[in-house]
């Protein structure tokens, strides 16, 4: 009886162990990914550089500020203010000022295909030659995109680059000119001044 749980105990050993070592994986990555998550939409805020890529069919660049539920981001085809209340969204050429809730996805070309809930994904974590590679995956039967790998250097722990993928297509996102901290209220004002003579249409 002994010789047979002896054996038992050595088929079941390497399942134990990797069991083991890919929870310890799970914890880093979500550990990590927590703090570089705090980093770009904690209290504190934080602005970066943006260039989008989505599978060659839609590009853009730009810069964007984040603090709380506050934003602000500047594109060369959009600007848009987002004070936590109310959100304001100049687009492209025209003379005119689109009004939101704050909350609205209208106001965001990808709407609900971005939102991002942490507990609905498993984690992973990996070395690449650029930094730390963590790859979030989706888990069955949750909502969400279906795939992310954030990319993050390795001394700073700072985003360098985002692969999201939503249903069949992939985003892909470099990050530059990263800063966590220092951002105000003033940032995310809504400069009224500078839009005299334009069209506000209100879409709350």
């Amino acid at each position: 009886m002994k010789i047979r749980k002896i054996l038992l105990a050595m088929l079941l050993l390497p399942a134990l162990t990797l069991q083991a070592q890919e929870n310890a994986n799970t914890r880093q990555a979500r550990r990590m990914f927590d703090e570089v998550y705090e980093k770009v939409f904690g209290p504190q805020g934080a602005t970066l550089h943006y260039a989008v890529n989505v599978a060659n069919i839609y590009k853009t660049e730009g810069t964007i500020w984040y603090r709380g539920k506050k934003s602000k981001y500047e594109s060369k085809s959009s600007r848009a203010w987002n004070d936590g209340v109310t959100a304001y969204v100049i687009k492209g050429e025209k003379k005119r000022v689109e009004i939101y809730r704050s909350d609205d996805p209208k106001q965001s070309r990808f709407g609900d295909d971005f939102k991002f809930e942490a507990d609905n994904y498993t984690y992973h974590i990996a070395n690449d030659p650029e930094g730390y590679l963590i790859t979030l995956n989706v888990k069955k039967g949750k909502k969400g995109m279906k795939e992310i790998r954030a990319l993050l250097d390795k001394k700073t722990r700072d985003p360098i680059s985002l692969r999201i993928k939503v249903a069949f297509i992939w985003a892909n996102v470099q990050i530059s000119n990263f800063k966590s901290g220092g951002i105000t209220d003033a940032t995310f004002t809504f400069p009224k001044e500078q839009f005299k003579g334009y069209e506000m249409i209100d879409k709350r």
